[in-house]
């Protein structure tokens, strides 16, 4: 089983790639997982409201409250074990828990320190604004893929070329056609999926930390093990401090 443990202060992904994996079983995990998506549209509803808690509390006492950091950090790790099993990555066919605390044993943790000490009044917005070229960066591409849609006949182009893409080099078609899953894309969706928590971490104030403009750069370096299934050690190269 290959293990990629990666350390990102103070917003961390490890992630162990849990082979052997099913050729087929990811055709039906949409099915498979809609209880979990009914819990996290409620989950994200509650959410954004304890986000918006957090928010007034920080601006006004520079401290977010340790419940509403437990239950925010919580939804977020739920959310990313679901993406991790499913279409986001892929990479395990272990049932994701329906918990919102840590699960030390799963292929995939999310660890968040905290909760932060921010700052007050109007040095939290400047703070939360210091992020600007990454958030500008993501509504850049959201716009991209927007325009494409609205092209017509280029998009159905794309769409062609994507299911191609997707049946040759995605996981699940490699699954498919090699029963293997190509590691070196296992490596790259991890960064980009560490970087990506490490802006949400930010832009919900989770963390005063800044993600950087490159997902490469989020964090240290990268470590790639390899491990049997069967092996007693442990199960990561880099052992984190405890999150909450």
């Amino acid at each position: 089983m290959a293990t990629l443990a990666e350390e990102c202060r103070p917003v961390r992904i490890e992630a162990e790639l849990d082979e052997p994996l099913s050729r087929w079983l990811w055709a039906v995990k949409w099915l498979l997982l809609v209880p979990h998506h009914i819990a996290l549209t409620v989950l994200g509803i509650l959410f954004l409201a304890a986000s918006a808690l957090a928010f007034v509390s920080l601006l006004f006492t520079g401290r977010y409250p340790r419940v509403l950091f437990r239950f925010t950090t919580g939804v977020l790790r739920w959310t990313w074990r679901v993406a991790y099993y499913s279409y986001g990555a892929l990479a395990t066919d272990r049932y994701p828990p329906f918990s919102l605390g840590a699960v030390p044993d799963y292929p995939t943790r999310l660890y968040i320190d905290g909760p932060p000490r921010m700052p007050r009044g109007w040095r939290l917005v400047a703070s939360w604004l210091r992020a600007l070229p990454v958030y500008l960066l993501l509504v850049l591409v959201a716009l991209i893929v927007r325009l494409v849609w609205w092209l017509g006949g280029l998009s159905a182009l794309l769409m062609v070329a994507a299911v191609v893409a997707l049946v040759f080099t995605s996981p699940a078609g490699m699954l498919v056609w090699t029963g293997h899953y190509p590691r070196r894309q296992f490596r790259g969706l991890m960064v980009c999926y560490r970087w990506l928590a490490h802006v949400l971490a930010y832009f919900f104030l989770l963390t005063d930390v800044l993600p950087p403009l490159r997902p490469e750069k989020s964090g240290r370096r990268l470590q790639f093990h390899r491990h049997r299934r069967a092996s007693t050690g442990p199960r990561h190269g880099v052992r984190p401090r405890p999150g909450v």
